[in-house]
Formats: structure tokens, sequence, C-alpha cells
């Protein structure tokens, strides 16, 4: 059998809001592209892309899960798995930013214990509709213990520096400390590691 084409396998969630803008960060991460469309995530969507990080090539395995409340009984059995977690909201939905802790309570519910958490408010380019302000993010990034970087997918602002810095916290948590982690990863016999997936993966397609 081929090796594989990397050294480490890290699952990443996109948590948030529906509309805040989680599947057009995917995009532009992955992709590089934008759409002005709306897109509706239908339970959960993934997409890859391998980074180099420290001499080392990081596959980034980042799940895409949808906002409504009828998809979240989906969501959450994702939860265990991820090594890392984007919380999302959108800077002109002073809404979206204050279900921020609903959803993180979610994640200390569900997720596993240590998991590396980032706070993203999306839609930076947005000035003129800005609800939320930089530093109302960075207070309750604070409060939670959390990082705190606002980005905008559309002019490709930050996504770049949101992704590799959680990437980076993942792989000195996990791979560089070399201790046991809360996280069930599981090491592939080919030097990478790896996480349990939940049984049940529906996917859709929305960001192709």
């Amino acid at each position: 059998m081929a090796p594989p084409h990397y050294d480490f396998l890290i699952k990443l969630l996109l948590i948030g809001d529906s509309g805040v803008g989680k599947s057009c960060l995917l995009l532009r991460f992955c992709d590089d592209a934008w759409t002005p469309s709306f897109i509706t995530t239908i339970g959960i969507d993934f997409k890859i892309r391998t980074i180099e990080l420290d001499g080392k090539r990081i596959k980034l395995q980042i799940w895409d899960t949808a906002g409504q409340e009828r998809f979240r009984t989906i969501t959450t059995a994702y939860y265990r798995g991820a090594m890392g977690i984007l919380l999302v909201y959108d800077v002109t939905d002073e809404r979206s930013f204050n279900n921020i802790r609903t959803w993180h309570a979610n994640i200390e519910q569900h997720a596993s214990e240590g998991v590396n958490k980032i706070l993203i408010g999306n839609k930076s380019d947005w000035t003129d509709k800005r609800a939320v302000t930089e530093e109302q993010g960075r207070e309750l990034a604070n409060e939670l213990g959390i990082k705190f970087m606002e980005t905008s997918a559309k002019i490709n602002e930050g996504v770049e520096e949101a992704f590799f810095t959680l990437a980076r916290d993942i792989k000195a948590r996990l791979i560089d400390s070399q201790a046991d982690s809360a996280v069930p990863a599981t090491s592939a016999g080919d030097g990478s590691v790896k996480v349990n997936q939940p049984q049940s993966q529906t996917t859709s397609n929305c960001c192709s």
C-alpha cells in the first residue's frame, strides 16, 4: 500500500447560526472561491485541504454543519470526533453573535474535553452594516477563554490565518506534546493521526 501524502490528519468543525457564512469560509479556504449566493447546508458537508506546518504535511478534514434547528441532532454527533471547532457569527447580525454562548454550551456538552476552539466574526468587510464591534467579539472570546479573529470570506481576509491558527494549536496539543489526549484519536500505523468518525455520515454537496 502506498504511503499517504500527509503526516497527520486533523478534523475541524464549523458551527454557528444559519447564514453566518460557514460554507463560504470553507469554500474560500479549500477552493479559493466565493459565491454571492446563499448556501444552505443540508445536514453536514465537508471539504479537505492539505497544508504544511513546521515542515509537516497536515491534512485538514473540515466539516461544515447546518445552522438550522432541525439539523442539530445530526450535527451534534460530529462534535465528539472534532479536534478543533470554529464558532462563527456574522458581524452584521447581533443575534448570531448572542447565540455563540449557546453554541459554546453545545461544545461543552457534546465535544471531547480539551478540544481547541476559535471564535470567528465573519463578514468583516460589511463595515456599513456592522452590528457587532471587534471589541465585543474579543471580549466574548476572553470570557469563553478562546482565541478570536475577524474574517471576510468575500475578500479573503483572515481566512487562511484563522484555519492555520487553529490547526497549529491542535498540532501543538495532540502531536507535538505526544501526550495522551481526551480526543478519541488513534494511530493509523502510517504516522498519521485519525479521529474516530460517527456511525452516520450524511453529506451534501452544497459547496460544490
